[in-house]
């Protein structure tokens, strides 16, 4: 009996859906996902049409073009959610960031003189209102910014650190790892859970270079606990002739604690205890795109512009126009997404799961319980890591024969995909992240729901 022979590539590009993949994808991916059909057919011993065959490609092809990066519905009752990028952009952020793509802009040119200019100064002057600090310097992440902190002014030198402030955050960045690539000496002072100022007194030589004050970031440390305010450290920093540097970690302009939140020392105030140099971030408590900044006196963020390493942490404009309209927001009085959030009443909260459960519930289908229960909703990227605000979520029960599991793996695998956490056999969708304008889009991002199994 002669073996089934699947038709020729030639023949497959033949056919209306090929043309289609041709003129959507280019010749070369259409044939390419062709061949590959015809040998899994090959290979299987399986006959198939030219027409199945361009179906499969275009099937193959689809999967191929689903951007790893597509936005996702943030469910997880975690506001700011490093591994879901962080902030998100207010719409003047956006549209800024979306006119610096599409035209030149004056990035490093002054307008008034004719003649190049540096990109920081687009932001230097809101800086210099919101924080009251002589200077600025932007670079592509808080890290970035301590390390240019740390190479331009304590390389062959040592850093005075408590030892409850050496930090470890997500992907394995350690404060002392970053003062041994910076060819910094880490001086240790005090203990785990107590340190005083003595401790950074004695610790003083001539090898001194900073004093350092770290926010501990995404960890606390609770009992018989002391440590050293900035406000303490800056008159003996003066007196040692040594800078100051205050890493507040994701760093925020506005009080935390109006909203029920551990209260945090805002920019403006590391500013006014008297250090030298404050660095923090951008893409976390101040609700724009990822940055760091380094800000204090200029003298010293002179310096570090000057520092060759500079250059290689620099913004791009389409951050840096984001990061401009985004502080401009702050000027002028106006809440971002993250901080719209924070201060999002539940009572706003519960009344869109009472809107949005029947909804939920008819999109599912039989079977599926819809609930709205009382959640715990966290800031995350390390701000106020043990403090949490009341949010409402949606308890989404599976029916019989689907685990929980399985229904969000699904709720994963949607073109919008919708991320929420497990809890007792449900998954549990957190509404504080989800703005009323957005509901009839979060609805239907559970159109076409598909379970592979239980």
């Amino acid at each position: 009996m002669q073996p089934t022979r699947p038709p020729s590539v030639s023949r497959v590009l033949e056919t209306d859906a090929a043309r289609e993949l041709v003129a959507e994808h280019g010749h070369a991916s259409a044939a390419e996902a062709i061949r590959a059909i015809i040998a899994t057919c090959r290979a299987a011993g399986e006959a198939a049409s030219p027409e199945a065959i361009g179906m499969q490609a275009a099937t193959l092809l689809a999967g191929e073009a689903r951007s790893p990066l597509r936005p996702v519905w943030n469910c997880t009752g975690t506001i700011l959610h490093t591994n879901l990028g962080r902030a998100t952009l207010s719409d003047s952020a956006v549209a800024a960031a979306a006119a610096a793509m599409r035209r030149p802009i004056a990035l490093e040119y002054d307008l008034a003189a004719g003649g190049r200019g540096s990109r920081d100064d687009a932001v230097a002057d809101l800086l210099r209102i919101l924080t009251g600090a002589e200077a600025s310097l932007l670079v592509n992440n808080n890290a970035a910014a301590v390390m240019l902190v740390l190479a331009t002014f304590a390389r062959g030198r040592e850093v005075i650190v408590s030892r409850g402030e050496l930090i470890e955050i997500g992907g394995a960045f350690r404060l002392p790892d970053i003062m041994a690539a910076a060819g910094a000496t880490l001086r240790e002072v005090g203990t785990t859970n107590r340190t005083h100022l003595r401790d950074y007194e004695a610790a003083l030589c001539e090898q001194t270079a900073l004093i350092m004050k770290v926010h501990s970031s995404n960890f606390r440390i609770e009992g018989f606990t002391s440590e050293v305010s900035a406000a303490e450290l800056a008159p003996l920093a003066r007196r040692a002739g040594v800078p100051l540097v205050n890493d507040l970690g994701s760093g925020t302009l506005l009080d935390m604690a109006p909203l029920g939140l551990p209260r945090e020392p805002t920019v403006a105030e590391a500013v006014a205890e008297g250090a030298d140099i404050v660095t923090f971030s951008g893409d976390k408590l101040l609700g724009g795109p990822q940055a760091g900044f380094a800000i204090g006196g200029a003298d010293l963020v002179a310096r570090m512009a000057g520092h060759p390493m500079k250059r290689a942490m620099r913004l791009d404009k389409i951050r840096l126009a984001a990061l401009e309209a985004t502080l401009r927001d702050y000027r002028r009085g106006r809440d971002n997404p993250t901080w719209a959030a924070m201060r999002r009443d539940i009572g706003d909260i519960a009344a869109a799961a009472a809107r949005l459960a029947p909804r939920l519930r008819e999109v599912l289908g039989p079977g599926f319980l819809v609930e709205a229960v009382a959640s715990t909703c966290q800031i995350g990227s390390g701000a106020a890591p043990t403090a949490t605000l009341p949010s409402t979520a949606l308890a989404v029960t599976p029916p019989e024969g689907v685990s929980a599991e399985c229904l969000a793996s699904a709720c994963r695998a949607l073109d919008e995909p919708v991320i929420g956490r497990l809890r007792e056999g449900r998954l549990l969708l957190d509404l504080r992240c989800l703005a009323s304008r957005d509901e009839d889009g979060f609805i239907g991002a559970f159109a076409g729901l598909a379970f592979a199994g239980s």
